[in-house]
């Protein structure tokens, strides 16, 4: 390929709209194109890029023993009805009508299309197991993009599906499944990918997990044990918090709090640690708008998610106005009353606890020397917080968890019967009785993959693309092509690379050095060769490799040999 026809511009400045490296140098470098909000063009070189993670993908899901298919993008919504995800799916999912006045929905993951597939070919154990899989574009109506490629609402993904008879049989099967995502982010140059405990949330599941790309952009926040090696997610991380009464409970008492409203406020006011106040965080159910008041100590923060998965289904910060009988920045669970519908809960942070404050339910008062064994007896405890930072680690006990952030970049579920028993996919066993088979799920998003590696190794100049993955493998510089010596000689160097089977992106543009090299950094190809009058001159062609830790002096006779050893180390590397 040469660079003067490529498709696609490239420009110094970063775009004021891009908030992270990645995608300015994605913009930059002539990757995508913007088309509207979390929806973008692919140009050339990110195409090539993504067929490479794609082929990468196939070999480890055909290792596995995975048979790839392709599920329609439009849905009948009768199928969604019969999982009972139609209804339970809000707005992200879209929802249309053809001109015959069918109900349609726009394919954003493929669990009922693959159980429909399926169905009547596996009515017998004999059939058992089997995995298919996908690679295909999904539209997900995503509500905040970001990020470019990070965070989009259309875009390409491998999903894949394994049915199975028995529970073990699934369990030994998501072991290969989950090397399988190892080897896919090893064999991708894909850096610190670590795999997480992870909430199921809409595709339910009793176990999943989630490959997270460490890096300080990341949007999820992943608990880390230092000292056993445990990971999650912080959404389906445990917080453990083991709290020590005093030895006295005070009396409780009304304390003048004028003007303190946060948590913050009336512990600077009563000169008493975070640790020993009790908060009311407030919420609204979206079916019904009644209040959920969920108590916690002052110095931790509500997981919504834990929220959600107990109450079963989704909240929103909650409205509160002189109707609902709240006092808002005064709230606590001594003598309080909520007008209508409501649940109060109280977080396992609480537990032996003593001498706390909290609201008392009045405008601009507190109470000191709230027990709640003592005050509010008979109160459930559940896990409503986020772990922390230095919090208990739930495998060892040990404190020495970690908050980090991550990318997600993929992830694998054991969705059990959750899809085969709604859609009644049955099959008959070795004696002849009817069962329910078993499924696991399992996805990679094409395109975050491609983004995240370019986010995790870049430089300020442009991406530093590992070589599997590289548009292209060789970057060939014709410096001063309108010298003759040095332009039949790049161009038969060219030529040469082709017939070998070598990629190369040729540049013989009469243009300044410096943008040659500007344009090449922003392209990230892992190899450069420089052919100029003074390397000309010297005999050599000039060999640089984009990450800096490679510069040598080629000899002209074997610098194809040279070239293609170098590929097939890094490759290996």
């Amino acid at each position: 390929m040469k660079l003067d026809k490529l498709i696609g511009d490239r420009f110094k400045e970063r775009p004021s709209d891009c908030q992270i490296d990645s995608h300015a140098l994605m913009v930059r470098g002539g990757y995508i194109k913007y088309v509207a909000n979390g929806i973008f063009s692919n140009f050339p070189p990110l195409k090539r890029v993504t067929r490479k993670i794609e082929q990468i993908i196939r070999e480890e899901m055909d290792a596995i023993d995975g048979q790839e298919v392709m599920f329609p993008v439009v849905m009948p919504a009768s199928l969604w009805e019969e999982s009972g995800r139609y209804t339970s799916i809000g707005s992200e999912m879209v929802r249309f009508t053809d001109r015959n006045r069918q109900p349609l929905v726009l394919g954003m993951t493929h669990e009922e299309a693959a159980v429909q597939l399926v169905r009547e070919y596996a009515n017998t154990y004999t059939k058992y197991p089997f995995m298919i899989y996908q690679i295909q574009t999904k539209f997900r109506d995503e509500a905040r993009p970001r990020g470019g490629l990070i965070r989009v609402r259309e875009f390409t993904m491998k999903d894949a599906y394994s049915f199975h008879t028995s529970q073990e049989d699934l369990e030994e099967y998501y072991k290969r499944a989950h090397k399988a995502y190892e080897n896919v982010y090893r064999r991708c140059g894909a850096k610190n990918v670590i795999s997480v405990k992870s909430d199921s949330g809409m595709m339910g599941g009793s176990v999943s997990h989630e490959f997270m790309l460490l890096t300080p952009i990341g949007e999820d926040s992943i608990a880390i044990c230092k000292h056993c090696g445990y990971t999650a997610n912080v959404e389906a991380a445990p917080s453990i918090i083991k709290n020590v009464r005093d030895e006295v409970s005070e009396p409780l008492a009304e304390v003048n709090t004028p003007n303190c409203h946060t948590i913050e406020e009336v512990c600077n006011f009563l000169k008493a640690p975070k640790e020993k106040s009790l908060k009311a965080v407030i919420y609204q159910k979206n079916t019904d708008d009644s209040f959920v008041v969920v108590f916690i100590r002052g110095d931790l923060d509500i997981n919504e998610t834990k929220l959600t998965n107990y109450l079963g289904c989704d909240i929103h910060p909650a409205v509160i106005d002189e109707n609902c009988g709240l006092q808002a920045g005064f709230i606590g669970p001594v003598n309080l009353k909520v007008n209508g519908e409501h649940v109060v809960l109280f977080d396992e942070s609480l537990k032996d606890t003593n001498n706390l404050v909290c609201g008392a339910n009045k405008v601009d008062y507190h109470l000191t020397g709230l027990d709640l064994d003592r005050d509010c007896p008979n109160i459930e405890y559940h896990d409503f917080a986020k772990a922390i930072d230095g919090g208990i680690c739930p495998e060892c006990g040990e404190h020495a968890l970690t908050i980090s952030r991550g990318i997600e970049v993929g992830n694998i579920f054991q969705l059990g019967t959750k899809y085969t028993k709604s859609m009644g996919m049955t099959f008959l066993d070795k004696d002849g009785k009817e069962q329910t088979p078993i499924m696991g799920c399992y996805g990679i998003g094409v395109g975050r993959l491609a983004a995240s590696v370019c986010e995790a190794s870049h430089d300020e100049y442009g991406p530093i693309w590992p070589m599997a993955i590289a548009p292209w493998q060789v970057h060939l510089c014709a410096v001063r092509s309108d010298d003759e010596k040095v332009k039949a000689t790049a161009d038969k160097l060219y030529e040469d690379l082709q017939a070998s089977g070598v990629e190369v992106i040729y540049d013989d543009r009469n243009v300044r050095a410096g943008v040659m090299f500007s344009d090449a950094d922003l392209l990230g190809v892992p190899l450069r060769v420089i052919i100029s009058p003074r390397n000309l001159d010297e005999g050599i062609y000039e060999l640089k490799s984009r990450d800096k830790t490679l510069e040598e002096k080629l000899d002209p006779q074997n610098a194809v040999a040279r070239l293609k050893e170098l590929i097939s180390s890094m490759i290996a590397k």
